[in-house]
């Protein structure tokens, strides 16, 4: 459908400068800040709105897509994700596969180099896939290394002996890694952050600060210049990255900004030139925002969803998970709230992954059945149920959602939900240590295979964080990784799935994403829709010069 250039009658301007002049102080305090920069602290050629203050940007330790974006910035891995979210060669410039697609050889560029000048070498990979895996890392993401032969008992501390594991530097550039099978999806996983090498050397002389500007060796396309905290993260061209002559921009900023209202004003007021997370664009906007030519929207393999903390009464009980699930009501919040088109979720796999796969159904609203089911558990009517919270980070989204399913628990079953919001880095420590009742949560696929979904929930895995185990599903998931016939494969994947969904429910879907970017097409290039909703900054360039 053809976009219009301008919004959409005076209603449009009026709710957008009536959203712009209510951004709260802290905003218009650094709004201020940024816009009396001095001389010497001149505008970044790009400006982005990358969501909360990042949790880290040690690619071994982060979970979330905007630590994600830093790190594709400042380091390669063996592959790279390109505007498209198709994985294209990175360090390693070449590969053989051989014993049945089980031994990956890399052969790596000569010219790769780290940012101190060192090369990147094949025994750089190694040490760095061993730190992930090493169980005093905690890597929450350990677990993809798994397909890897002996990772994973070397990962849950039953293997003592490292050089067991499939990994081996046979020369400075050859890099040989088995698999316990093949694993269609095995160069989309060299191109993710977890996988991303890291400069040992540095993190043994600095320890826990080797991520901090004027320490932090790297090997990717931007260097770090700067870090101050809740204020903006500065990249700045790498001179010594292999494909630097490919980089278009040589200075990006990152803004921690987290409040939708304070993002648009940021935006419309030119401070900031791209709004790159999803959960940015004011929702009561959306409406106005999707005539504009700066407007871009694309469905990609993501989702939002709620995890119940099963360790925690009454929530342990799945009856009271179930009618949960069924009170709410997933058309109201994509009308009422998101406004973006997106699908309302009965299943936790989006529709359209790799292969065809097509996900089981989730059970539907059924206010009666809900009641029932509270009955059952002991709660008629909701008496009795003790004091349950919400947990949700501070996005203005997720708090009109909340207080959105508040509504709705209360208006069908009767129940009072107390609601919880925390910072992200708060929020995610929460979620990990399970001090929670239920709480909001999101997936975007790491690669474009239902395994990424559902493996999430298998019985201690580091993206759980529901408590929840079934053996049979850990039984189902194990035998998707082994099982080479394609269509088998897909049909374990459905079994697992129905048991996540309609047996032991630890979540609940409630919709798929559709990826907003905001930017002006006329200035700004290489952001293109994908799958994976990747957007890597080495790719952007502008198509017109600055006049600031």
């Amino acid at each position: 459908m053809k976009r219009n250039s301008l919004p959409a009658g005076p209603s449009a301007e009026h709710r957008v400068k009536k959203a712009c002049r209510s951004v709260d102080a802290i905003g218009l305090l650094l709004l201020f800040i940024l816009t009396s920069c001095g001389s010497d602290d001149r505008r970044a050629e790009l400006v982005i709105l990358n969501g909360a203050e990042p949790e880290s940007i040690d690619p071994a330790v982060v979970t979330g897509q905007l630590e994600g974006r830093i790190c594709y910035a400042l380091f390669e891995g063996l592959l790279h994700f390109d505007r498209f979210g198709k994985p294209q060669p990175g360090i390693a410039e070449s590969w053989d596969l051989s014993n049945e697609d089980k031994v990956y050889t890399f052969h790596l560029r000569a010219r790769s180099k780290w940012s101190n000048g060192d090369p990147v070498t094949a025994m750089d990979f190694v040490q760095s896939w061993k730190r992930v895996l090493l169980p005093e890392t905690a890597s929450e993401y350990a677990y993809l290394l798994y397909h890897i032969k002996n990772a994973q008992p070397f990962n849950e501390g039953k293997l003592k002996d490292f050089s067991k594991v499939g990994l081996t530097a046979i020369d400075d550039r050859t890099f040989r890694v088995e698999l316990e099978a093949p694993v269609p999806y095995f160069l989309d996983l060299c191109s993710f952050m977890t996988l991303l090498p890291v400069h040992i050397p540095t993190i043994g002389r600095y320890g826990d600060d080797w991520i901090k500007p004027n320490k932090l060796v790297n090997n990717g396309p931007f260097l770090l210049k700067e870090w101050r905290l809740n204020y903006r993260i500065r990249l700045q061209k790498n001179p010594l990255y292999w494909d630097a002559a490919h980089v278009a921009l040589n200075t990006i900023d990152a803004l921690p900004i987290d409040n939708s209202i304070t993002a648009y004003n940021f935006y419309a007021s030119k401070v900031a030139d791209l709004i790159l997370d999803k959960g940015l664009t004011p929702p009561s906007l959306i409406p106005e925002l999707k005539t504009r030519s700066d407007f871009h929207a694309a469905p990609f393999l993501g989702n939002y969803f709620i995890r119940f903390n099963v360790t925690r009464k009454p929530l342990d009980d799945v009856r009271v998970r179930q009618a949960f699930a069924m009170a709410i009501d997933r058309d109201r919040i994509v009308q009422k709230i998101t406004q973006a088109g997106e699908p309302p979720a009965y299943s936790f796999t989006p529709p359209g992954t790799a292969g065809g796969y097509q996900p089981p159904k989730m059970f539907g609203r059924n206010v009666q059945g809900a009641r029932r089911l509270m009955a059952e558990a002991g709660y008629p009517g909701g008496k009795g149920l003790p004091t349950i919270t919400y947990l949700y980070d501070s996005k203005k989204l997720n708090e009109d959602i909340a207080v959105e399913i508040q509504n709705m628990l209360s208006d069908s079953l009767g129940v009072h939900i107390e609601l919880q919001k925390q910072e992200w880095k708060v929020y995610l420590n929460s979620l990990s240590q399970l001090d929670y009742d239920f709480a909001r949560s999101s997936w975007v696929g790491d690669y474009n295979d239902p395994n990424t979904f559902i493996d999430c929930f298998v019985s201690d895995g580091g993206n759980n964080r529901t408590g929840w185990r079934n053996k049979q599903y850990d039984d189902l998931v194990a035998a998707a990784a082994l099982e080479q016939n394609s269509s088998q494969r897909l049909r374990i994947f459905e079994r697992a799935e129905d048991i996540l969904l309609n047996q032991g429910t630890p979540i609940c879907p409630l919709y798929f994403y559709v990826g907003i970017q905001i930017y002006d097409g006329q200035k700004f290039g290489g952001i293109e829709p994908n799958l994976l909703d990747e957007h890597p900054f080495r790719e952007m360039y502008r198509k017109q010069l600055p006049k600031y």
